[in-house]
């Protein structure tokens, strides 16, 4: 059995991975013959067993609940509020048949992925490549979704003032960068991604402002009394937010978006691999994260098919791009006020968790490469009130800077919170949730190209390839589209 692979730099939270010690280490220090009474007592391979798993790190103690609890927290997030909006643009036939199509083929590719655990392959360093990117361009839509929602608090509160008559323009750019200096501190903090209740908080969060998107859509079905939209999705002709009628090619390409903005939110592959590391064995770990998989992407369908089905039904063809901010809703303001801060605080973690093994990454390889830089590899410990001793490393500081300064200005260049979903959906869903997986599993288990099992798989590869291409073909348009009427460093909302 091959040695568990360690691919990626992060952890999962909640404690589930520590460090662990080096199994020689442990042999020299709890290993000590003295008797022969003793040396029989003491038996290092027993030792091993009890303490340690097959690969030398301690004992893994994940269970199907925790694993559920890590795909959820995973999956859950702003990628939520962009679903009331996808289902519009391809209607009450195919929207909810889209998302459960979705969910299968990530529950499906999930369970190939966890068969592929102990093995590798030379197709890995690719596969970190799109990952490393992928994160890079999470990173750019945190700061749109974060700064969109700080502005969203904003605007509630002036219309509540006016009562609606003021239109409370305003520019996003200042919240960029005020989301980026926050980013900026927190990326100096060593680990922050392995903080062990930022996990808690973020399920809280995430579940939190998704609640309030349900509950606002049910009461405004519910004060209505009918379900709004259309078998087709939205119509031509509808007037958009900028005044412009949709035509027959933007509902191609509004439809087209839909697929990447679908995508987006069920996109969790990124770290499946480092959510089965925290299981216990036996039983076999593949076997416990199938049964998590299937059971916490059920789950996730049902939420997102309430989420987005009640926001459709609420506002029809007009469902807004990000149900919370688009001001579909005004009242009560405070409660979109509560949930546009728990979609801030979430994302100012978010941003750290996916972008701490990127950071790690870079100045693991710089200092592999300049180990005899000062610059690159000295720590300077500066001493901090009530913080104690903080070790600064200047290549860190300017590293981390510049990314984080890169990200806030692509932001405030293309604002654009569902082109930027959709690209990211369709970027990370082929290479990352079907094709890998699939080529892992098909190397793993050794099948023959051009057999029945072979053929079907590929065939599920190259249509979902497909997918991705109309999903991002759609989502460019988009931004292009979006262009037309966008000055950047000027437009107001």
């Amino acid at each position: 059995m091959l040695a568990r692979s360690r691919t990626l730099p992060s952890r999962i939270h909640h404690g589930a991975v520590e460090e662990r010690h080096d199994f020689r280490h442990y042999l020299q220090v709890e290993v000590q013959p003295k008797t022969q009474a003793e040396t029989e007592a003491i038996n290092p391979v027993s030792n091993y067993s009890k303490c340690f798993d097959d690969d030398g790190r301690l004992k893994r103690t994940g269970t199907f609940w925790t694993a559920t609890a890590h795909i959820i927290t995973a999956v859950i997030g702003s990628g939520v509020l962009s679903l009331a909006w996808a289902i519009a643009q391809l209607g009450w036939v195919a929207g909810p048949a889209v998302l459960i199509l979705f969910a299968l083929v990530n529950i499906y590719t999930s369970n190939l992925l966890a068969h592929c655990y102990r093995a590798g392959g030379r197709k890995v360093m690719l596969c970190g490549l799109i990952q490393y990117l992928n994160l890079f361009g999470i990173a750019i839509g945190y700061t749109i979704a974060a700064s969109v929602s700080m502005m969203a608090i904003k605007r509630s509160n002036c219309f509540h003032k006016s009562g609606g008559k003021d239109p409370c323009h305003m520019s996003s750019n200042g919240y960029m960068i005020t989301f980026g200096i926050i980013e900026v501190l927190f990326s100096q903090i060593p680990d922050f991604d392995q903080v062990w209740w930022l996990s808690i908080v973020a399920a809280i969060m995430s579940f939190t402002y998704s609640s309030v998107g349900l509950g606002l859509g049910l009461g405004k079905v519910a004060e209505s009394g009918k379900f709004k939209g259309s078998l087709m999705g939205i119509s031509i002709g509808t007037l958009t937010k900028t005044g412009t009628a949709v035509t027959a090619t933007e509902k191609m390409w509004r439809s087209l978006q839909a697929l990447g903005a679908i995508a987006f939110a069920y996109s969790f592959s990124i770290i499946l691999i480092e959510i089965q590391d925290t299981i216990r064995s036996p039983p076999a770990e593949h076997k416990t994260m199938k049964k998590a998989t299937l059971f916490s992407i059920t789950v996730t369908t049902v939420f997102y098919l309430l989420c987005g089905c009640m926001g459709y039904a609420s506002f029809g063809d007009l469902a807004p791009g990000n149900l919370l901010t688009g001001f579909g809703f005004y009242n009560p303001y405070w409660l979109l006020d509560i949930a546009n801060v728990a979609i801030v605080v979430h994302l100012v973690g978010a941003y750290q968790v996916f972008c701490q093994p990127l950071f790690a990454f870079i100045e693991k390889w710089c200092a592999k490469k300049w180990p005899k830089s000062d610059f690159v590899t000295a720590e300077y410990d500066i001493p901090i009130p009530f913080f104690g001793i903080y070790q600064l490393n200047l290549f860190r500081l300017v590293w981390r800077t510049i990314f984080v300064i890169m990200t806030t200005l692509i932001s405030m260049l293309l604002p654009f919170f569902n082109d930027v979903v959709g690209i990211l959906g369709a970027f990370g869903f082929w290479p990352l949730t079907v094709f890998f997986p699939i080529e892992m599993y098909i190397s793993q288990k050794k099948i023959a190209p051009w057999t029945s099992r072979w053929v079907g798989l590929q065939i599920i590869s190259v249509t979902c390839l497909f997918i991705s291409i109309a999903a991002a073909v759609g989502s460019f348009a988009g931004v292009v589209l979006d262009l037309k009427t966008y000055k950047p460093f000027k437009t107001s909302y």
